[in-house]
């Protein structure tokens, strides 16, 4: 479902995600900032929005290599969704890959997880539509 991606050069500052290849963390992203360029190994520094050092004093810093980065994606306005749409759903510090199964209430819908076999309710509000950043564009599904 991953579309080839096409490098994009990060300025310092730029808000981006991440997507960590491990087991656990398979169709997840992560919000960051740019905070330094490439360095002479061809990683970027990056400070995590939302996740933290071991000792929780500050947000972790780490280098990251381009495959794994991808600009921050618009946000896209929803009403409401509708029954099988693909959604990213903010859980565990990150945003992450699911459809929607059904609706609970008015303003909460349950995500089905295939990486976990999970279905969990979540508000509208930690809810977004799943895009993909493929040859300079994105493309929602």
């Amino acid at each position: 479902m991953c579309p080839q991606a096409r490098r994009v050069d990060f300025s310092v500052g730029d808000k981006v995600e991440v997507s960590i290849d491990e087991e656990g963390f398979w169709g997840s992203y992560y919000e960051g900032t740019i905070v330094s360029p490439l360095d002479e190994n061809g990683r970027y520094m990056v400070r995590y929005k939302n996740l933290l050092e071991d000792d929780r004093s500050k947000p972790l810093t780490e280098p990251i290599l381009p495959k794994d980065l991808r600009p921050k994606p618009p946000r896209v306005r929803v009403g409401e969704y509708k029954v099988y749409s693909y959604v990213n759903a903010f859980a565990n510090d990150g945003w992450w890959f699911g459809r929607i199964t059904r609706q609970k209430s008015e303003s909460h819908y349950y995500v089905y997880f295939k990486t976990t076999n999970e279905e969990i309710p979540y508000h509208i509000s930690r809810i977004r539509v799943h895009q993909e950043w493929a040859n300079g564009d994105w493309i929602a599904f």
